[in-house]
């Protein structure tokens, strides 16, 4: 049985994230995605060699997609210069998953539904948990940029408070928005929404974060008498 070809496969995997966005991870099978694209579950499984696998490069490919966006959105904001250009990086990147819900809505939608621990198993071969753990050193590592260009810190306690700007705060008033049902299947994240997404960013960057822990110097031995 013939492997369809790599566009072919990224339109199987349009149709699968959109079912998974529709009806989660755990009701997502092969025979429903065979039946909606019209694939057979041969070359579904020729091409993938298992669900788990499937669902692990979807979310990768999805998750690549978002982060790649958020950098470029970030270092837009650098580009643009000005004072405050440190803090807009944030806000840009913090108003990611509005935008990245406008160009891609059903991988947005997914994304917010589905974590990266439901897809890890024993069925997933060793490269692709590689491959999600390289995204994680990616988004840390974009997390510490941040925090260098805004306060010149790279430790726990800075990137703490960048983790809140763009993951925390986002995840809380976007959720609602990515996952009520639409005629459509396009979220509608509302302006005044994403307007006090930047508001509260903003706010919170206004107080640095703590200092960093010291660690105690150690007594000297008194000298024996």
């Amino acid at each position: 049985m013939a492997r369809p070809r790599t566009h072919d496969l990224d339109q199987l995997l349009d149709v699968a994230e959109r079912l998974v966005a529709d009806h989660g991870p755990e009701r997502f099978t092969v025979r429903g995605l065979a039946a909606a694209s019209g694939v057979s579950n041969g070359a579904i499984y020729h091409a993938f060699g298992s669900l788990p696998v499937l669902l692990g490069r979807l979310w990768l490919r999805a998750a690549g997609e978002f982060l790649d966006l958020q950098t470029e959105l970030a270092d837009a904001a650098y580009e643009a210069g000005g004072p405050g250009a440190a803090t807009e990086a944030v806000v840009a990147a913090a108003g990611t998953p509005a935008v990245f819900a406008d160009r891609r809505p059903a991988a947005a939608r997914m994304l917010i539904s589905v974590r990266r621990d439901q897809l890890l198993g024993p069925e997933v071969p060793e490269e692709l948990t590689e491959a999600m753990f390289a995204l994680d050193k990616r988004l840390v590592a974009l997390l510490i940029r941040l925090s260098q260009g805004l306060w010149g810190r790279a430790d726990g306690a800075g990137v703490e408070v960048i983790t809140v700007c763009v993951v925390d705060l986002p995840t809380a008033l976007f959720r609602r928005a990515l996952t009520a049902p639409t005629a459509d299947g396009r979220p509608v994240v509302t302006e005044d929404c994403r307007e006090r997404l930047r508001t509260a960013v903003r706010a919170v960057l206004t107080l640095p974060p703590p200092p960093p822990k010291t660690r105690p110097v150690p007594a000297k031995p008194s000298p024996p008498r």
